[in-house]
């Protein structure tokens, strides 16, 4: 799995979607992450089929993610869904598929049933992944909680936790966690939503590197071990956030962004689904 993806939230339209695929092509990107409740995954899987061929690449030179909607947790709901995913992408199996939320759409987050519909909707991955449908499967957004209910249980473990993380949301005690059980750590809104941007603490690093602040917030990431998916809809941007490699932070440099930490959600907070 490559530290470095293509995030697609939000990236809508058949012709965008093409143009932004076709540029993280040619700066390197060869892995995608979509997911069922973005509604691309169907013009995901025309750009690579169209795609690949011109950069004379074939389906096994990407790794694919996709993801299980809320909507759609639950034994029968949740197979169905896997199955209409890998038809919208076109790709034969998928390299990596994520449950994207601990709870059921519909359901409180303090209902009990959020628990029992998670578990059908794993016990699922695990068939499919075992007639050779999914190559690797694992969760997103899952708290230090859901994480131990799930591995006490499994006959699968996940490969990989998705979640928020950037230095004002370092979540250390889950990180430790994965390290500890050989879960893959991949990150998404590294840049906090675009609000960490603007940062002086993270201006400074930038500047001491020479660097953008988005490519010091991302290289925050990877220097944990941590993967990242930006998603720009810039073939610059996308160029730039691809320039990862052949640098490093310096001590100073991860204790003043360290130092952010704040506990701070951009996006959705988990911890108060049972």
């Amino acid at each position: 799995m490559p530290l470095l993806g293509m995030g697609t939230f939000r990236l809508q339209g058949a012709e965008l979607v093409s143009q932004c695929v076709e540029a993280a092509l040619a700066h390197g990107y060869r892995s995608f992450d979509t997911a069922a409740v973005y509604g691309n995954e169907a013009a995901i899987g025309q750009a690579l089929g169209a795609l690949l061929p011109l950069h004379g690449l074939a389906r096994s030179d990407v790794f694919l993610t996709t993801k299980l909607g809320p909507q759609d947790q639950g034994k029968a709901e949740a197979e169905a869904a896997c199955l209409r995913s890998l038809e919208q992408l076109a790709c034969g199996y998928l390299d990596l598929y994520l449950i994207h939320w601990p709870g059921t759409q519909g359901k409180p987050q303090g209902d009990k049933g959020n628990r029992e519909q998670r578990w059908e909707s794993w016990r699922v991955l695990e068939r499919m992944h075992h007639a050779g449908h999914l190559r690797a499967i694992g969760v997103s957004n899952y708290t230090l909680g859901h994480l131990q209910e799930l591995l006490a249980h499994c006959r699968v473990p996940p490969a990989v936790l998705q979640v928020e993380f950037h230095p004002e949301l370092p979540q250390r005690e889950l990180w430790d966690f994965c390290q500890q059980h050989g879960i893959h750590l991949q990150a998404y809104a590294s840049l906090g939503c675009g609000q960490l941007l603007g940062r002086a603490e993270v201006g400074r690093v930038a500047e001491r590197q020479g660097r953008t602040p988005a490519q010091v917030l991302l290289r925050w990431a990877l220097h944990q071990g941590v993967g990242v998916i930006p998603k720009s809809v810039s073939p610059t941007r996308l160029a730039e956030n691809a320039q990862l490699w052949g640098w490093d932070l310096s001590p100073e440099d991860m204790a003043e962004l360290g130092a952010m930490d704040c506990s701070r959600h951009y996006c959705w907070d988990p911890s108060g689904v049972t």
